[in-house]
C-alpha cells in the first residue's frame, strides 16, 4: 500500500510540474483531499474552508520535512514560496465540508459537545470550529482523520506542531477521542 501511495505521489508531481493554471496544478491535491473540498479518502483531511495562513504553514512544513508524510513531502518538495502562497490562497477558497446528513447519535453528540466546551476547543478553533489564521478548521472534518490526529496529539507522535495540542489531549481518554471526533465531524 505504501509503495502504491508513493508511486501515485510521484506520478502526480510530474503532472503538477507540467500544469500551467492553478486549477491544473492543484488537481492532484484534490484527487485525495476532495475535489469539492471534502475528502472521500480514508484518514485524509478535507481541505475545504481551511484558512490560507494555516494551509501555507502546513505546505511549508511538508516541503521542509518538518511534518513528515512521504507523499506530501514529495508533492511539496518542488514548490517555491510563491507556489505555497498560491496554493494556500486557492485552498482557502474551496467550499468548506458539509455535515453528514445523519445528525448522529444524540448521546454521543452531547458527550462530544461537552468535551469541546470542557477543553475549550472553541477558544482556538472558534465557536463554530471554523478555524482562524494558523488554526485549522476542524468542523465537519472526516471523523477517521480527526480521531487519528487527536490520538497522535495525545501520544505526542504528531511532530512539527504547537505543543499546546499535546497538553490539551493529555487527559482525554481514547473513548473521549472517539466521541470528540464523532461530534466535530457532524457539527451543524
Amino acid at each position: 500500500m505504501r509503495k502504491t501511495t508513493v508511486a501515485l505521489a510521484f506520478a502526480l508531481i510530474s503532472t503538477c510540474a507540467a500544469a500551467e493554471t492553478i486549477e491544473q496544478r492543484i488537481a492532484p491535491c484534490l484527487a485525495c483531499h476532495g475535489e469539492k473540498g471534502q475528502s472521500e479518502t480514508e484518514k485524509t483531511p478535507s481541505l475545504g474552508g481551511q484558512q490560507a495562513p494555516y494551509a501555507l504553514i502546513q505546505l511549508f512544513m511538508f516541503r521542509e520535512k518538518l511534518r513528515v508524510f512521504e507523499p506530501m513531502n514529495e508533492m511539496a518538495k518542488p514548490l517555491t514560496d510563491d507556489d505555497l502562497r498560491i496554493f494556500s490562497d486557492f485552498i482557502a477558497k474551496i467550499p468548506k465540508p458539509v455535515a453528514p446528513v445523519d445528525a448522529g447519535d444524540p448521546a454521543r453528540m452531547q458527550r462530544g459537545q461537552a468535551l469541546v466546551q470542557q477543553h475549550r476547543c472553541d477558544t482556538c478553533h472558534n465557536p463554530d470550529l471554523s478555524g482562524k489564521d494558523n488554526v485549522p478548521r476542524i468542523a465537519n472534518q472526516r471523523e477517521d482523520y480527526l480521531a487519528k490526529t487527536l490520538a497522535e496529539y495525545k501520544d505526542n507522535s504528531r511532530h512539527g506542531y504547537d505543543a499546546s495540542m499535546a497538553d490539551v489531549m493529555a487527559p482525554i481518554t481514547p473513548e473521549q477521542i472517539a466521541d470528540l471526533a464523532y461530534f466535530v465531524a457532524r457539527m451543524r
